[in-house]
C-alpha cells in the first residue's frame, strides 16, 4: 500500500522524518518497501494561466498564448491539445532545469518567440498522462510556486502488508499503529452526520445474509458530476496511486484510502426499483465498469437491482449503472461481505481492484455508515446535491463476533526473555486501542472490531513484543541441558554408506515411487500395494512395495544401450499397506550385472554370480 506522508502527519503529529518512520514501521512488522520523494526538485515552475491564445500563423498544430506567470505576462508557444484560455497549468520559467535536464531559454518557434515553457505531467516528474497539458485546480493562485501549491515537499512510504493486518491499509489504521509505536495521540477527522433534505430511500434486500450481512445505502440528488475535483484531493489519490477520474468516484476512492471501507457510487436513474444482495444463478452474465462482458457462477455474490446485476459484490461495478458527466442522482452503497465469499473472485476474471484486496482480508464491520457519512460530506462539498436519510440493512446474527483473549504473564515473559509486569503489559495492549481487564498474572483483552487477525494468546505476545520493539528485547543465549547421544555401532549413517559403495563402483540411482501392478507381480511383490487414489496413468499406480522394479526397469534401458557391466544402488522408501494402516520404511537396493572385472589380457571375463551380490 501507498500512503503520503503528509497525509498520515494530518492524523498523527510525527516528529520522524519519513525514512526514520518507515524504519520503526519495519521494525513493528509493517515493512516498508520503499520511501520515495514525491516530485523532483522543481525550481523555477510556477502556476501558469493561460489569458488569451491564438493559432500560430505559420504552424497548424502550435498556438501562441499569453501566459500570467510569475511576475509579468508572456508569450510562449504550445501545440498541447487541452491549451485554451483560462486553464491553469504549470509554467517552467527562463533559466529551469526540468527534471530530464532540459534548460529553459527564449526560443523561436517558426519565427514566434517562446519566453518560458508551459509542461506536462512527464515533463514534471509528475505523472504519466502525456496527452496534453497538466490541468491544475482554478483554485490555485497564478504565479505561485508549484511546489507549495501541490503540497509537493512530501513523500510515499510503499508498505508491503501481510495479509493479516487489512486494519492497515488506510490513513486511519497506520495512524492509529504510528500512535500505538510512538505514544501519540491520534487525530481523527470529525465525521458528523449529515442531515437528510429529502425523503428518498433506497429498497434493500438483503438475500444472502451469511455473505453481505450489512449493507448501507444513501440517495443523493442534485449532484453535478462534471465538478472539478479539488487538486488537494487529486493529489492525495496520486500520491496513492490512484488517477483522478470525476468527483464522486473521486471522493469514494478517498475515503476507502482515509478510513480502509471501499464504496461504491451507483446512476440512480440506471437503476430499477431497489438493491437486492443475492448469490448469482448460472447462467447469468454481466458488463464490468472495465467492458468485459463475464458469465457469473452461483458461488459469486452481486449487487442487483430489480431486473439485472449491477456489480460484482466487493469486486467491481458493471457497466450499466456507471457514474458519468449525465449523472445527477446518486445511490451511495457501503457494505460489509464476508471474506470467504470475496476471496480469490477477482482473480477469476483476472482482476486486482482496491476494493477487493481490502474486503478479501476482511474490513471493520462498524466502519460503514462512518464512511458512508464521511463520503456524503465530501459529495456536498465538491459536487453538490441533496441528500436523504442513511439506510442500513442489518443481520447482526452473520457478523463476526468479538471474543476477549487472555494472557499469562509468565509464558508471556517465558517466550519473549522479558521481565514485563502485568501492568506493563497491560498498558502496550491498551496503545493499540483493546479493551483490557486484569486479573492477578494474566489479563483478558478484547481487540478493536479491525483486528480480526487477534484470536489466541500468542497473537497478544506478538502484538506485545512489536509495541515494546523487537530490536528491544534481550538477548539471551538458550537454556537447559545438553546430553550427548551416541550414535549406535550397528547403524551406520547414509553418508558414509553412499561414499563407499561409490568406491565400489556402484552408481546411485532414483526411480518413481509410483509402479504399474504388472510390475509387482512378475516379482511376487503385489501383496500390501496401496492404489493411488489419482494415478498419473497405469504404469504408475500403485505404491512400490519394493526397489527392485525400479532397479530392474533402469538396468533394462542400459543393457539395450549395450552397457553390459552395471553396478547400482539405490536408498529409497518402500511402502505396505497393513492392517493398522499404510507403513513406510526406508530400504536399499543394490543391482549388479556383466563382469566381475574389467577386461584385461592377463586373465579371461568372468561372470558375476550371487556370491558377488
Amino acid at each position: 500500500m501507498k500512503v503520503s506522508y503528509r497525509w498520515l502527519k494530518s492524523w498523527v503529529p510525527v516528529t520522524l522524518g519519513p525514512h526514520e518512520l518507515a524504519e520503526r514501521l519495519t521494525l513493528a512488522g509493517l515493512e516498508v518497501d520503499e520511501v520515495s520523494a514525491v516530485a523532483p526538485p522543481l525550481d523555477g515552475v510556477v502556476v501558469g494561466e493561460i489569458v488569451a491564445i491564438e493559432p500560430h500563423p505559420d504552424a497548424d498544430r502550435l498556438n501562441i498564448c499569453r501566459v500570467r506567470g510569475d511576475s509579468e505576462e508572456r508569450t510562449i508557444v504550445c501545440g498541447a491539445p487541452n491549451a485554451r484560455t483560462g486553464l491553469k497549468a504549470p509554467l517552467a520559467t527562463l533559466g529551469t532545469v526540468l527534471p530530464g535536464g532540459l534548460k529553459i531559454k527564449p526560443a523561436k518557434l517558426r519565427g514566434v518567440r517562446s519566453e518560458g515553457m508551459l509542461c506536462s505531467e512527464p515533463e514534471l516528474g509528475l505523472g504519466e498522462d502525456g496527452g496534453g497539458l497538466m490541468e491544475l485546480s482554478g483554485e490555485l493562485q497564478t504565479g505561485a510556486s508549484l511546489s507549495q501549491a501541490l503540497e509537493l515537499d512530501d513523500h510515499v512510504l510503499d508498505i508491503d502488508l501481510t495479509p493479516n493486518r487489512a486494519d492497515c491499509l488506510s490513513i486511519r489504521g497506520l495512524a492509529r499503529e504510528v500512535a500505538a509505536l510512538l505514544e501519540l495521540p491520534v487525530q481523527v477527522p470529525d465525521v458528523p452526520a449529515i442531515a437528510p433534505q429529502i425523503d428518498d430511500r433506497p429498497d434493500i434486500e438483503l438475500k444472502a445474509p451469511k455473505d453481505c450481512p450489512v449493507y448501507v445505502g444513501r440517495i443523493i440528488r442534485g449532484v453535478d458530476a462534471t465538478a472539478a475535483t479539488p487538486s488537494w484531493m487529486v493529489e492525495a489519490l496520486r500520491r496513492c496511486g490512484i488517477r483522478s477520474i470525476g468527483p464522486v468516484v473521486d471522493v469514494t476512492n478517498y475515503v476507502l484510502i482515509e478510513l480502509g471501507q471501499p464504496l461504491h457510487a451507483f446512476d440512480l436513474s440506471r437503476v430499477s426499483g431497489g438493491i437486492r444482495v443475492r448469490r448469482a444463478k448460472d447462467g447469468e452474465s454481466m458488463t464490468l465498469l472495465d467492458g468485459r462482458e463475464i458469465e457469473l457462477q452461483d458461488d459469486l455474490l452481486l449487487i442487483t437491482d430489480h431486473e439485472k446485476p449491477q456489480a460484482l459484490a466487493g469486486i467491481m461495478g458493471g457497466a450499466g449503472s456507471m457514474v458519468d458527466d449525465h449523472t445527477h442522482d446518486v445511490l451511495l452503497e457501503s457494505a460489509w461481505f464476508n471474506p470467504d465469499v470475496i476471496v480469490g473472485k477477482a482473480r477469476r476474471f483476472g482482476l486486482a481492484t482496491e476494493s477487493s484486496h481490502r474486503f478479501e482480508r476482511g474490513v471493520d464491520p462498524e466502519l460503514q455508515t462512518i464512511a458512508c457519512e464521511r463520503a456524503t460530506a465530501l459529495i456536498l462539498e465538491i459536487a453538490g446535491g441533496r441528500p436523504g436519510p442513511v439506510v442500513q440493512a442489518i443481520e447482526e446474527g452473520h457478523l463476526p463476533q468479538r471474543q476477549p483473549v487472555e494472557l499469562r504473564l509468565d509464558r508471556l515473559n517465558r517466550l519473549l526473555g522479558t521481565n514485563f509486569s502485568i501492568e506493563q503489559a497491560a498498558s502496550l495492549l491498551l496503545r493499540l486501542g483493546m479493551d483490557v481487564k486484569v486479573d492477578g498474572a494474566r489479563l483478558s483483552a478484547l481487540a478493536p472490531s479491525a483486528r480480526r487477525d487477534i484470536g489466541i494468546e500468542a497473537d497478544l505476545i506478538e502484538e506485545v513484543a512489536r509495541v515494546h520493539g523487537y530490536d528491544r528485547l534481550p538477548t539471551r543465549p538458550p537454556g537447559g541441558s545438553l546430553k550427548v547421544r551416541v550414535e549406535s555401532e550397528t547403524l551406520l549413517p547414509l553418508a558414509r554408506l553412499r561414499t563407499q559403495l561409490a568406491a565400489r563402483g556402484f552408481q546411485e540411482v532414483l526411480t518413481w515411487s509410483f509402479v504399474s501392478e504388472r510390475e509387482l507381480e512378475q516379482f511376487g511383490l503385489q501383496a500390501g500395494a496401496q492404489p493411488l487414489a489419482n494415478p498419473l496413468s497405469r504404469d504408475m499406480a500403485v505404491l512400490r512395495t519394493s526397489l527392485l522394479p525400479g532397479l530392474i526397469k533402469t538396468a533394462g534401458k542400459a543393457l539395450r544401450r549395450q552397457h553390459h557391466d552395471i553396478r547400482l544402488f539405490e536408498i529409497g522408501h518402500r511402502f505396505r499397506a497393513e492392517e493398522n494402516g499404510l507403513v513406510e520404511d526406508q530400504r536399499l537396493g543394490l543391482l549388479m550385472s556383466g563382469d566381475r572385472g574389467s577386461e584385461h589380457f592377463s586373465a579371461r571375463p568372468d561372470d558375476l554370480d550371487f556370491f558377488d551380490l
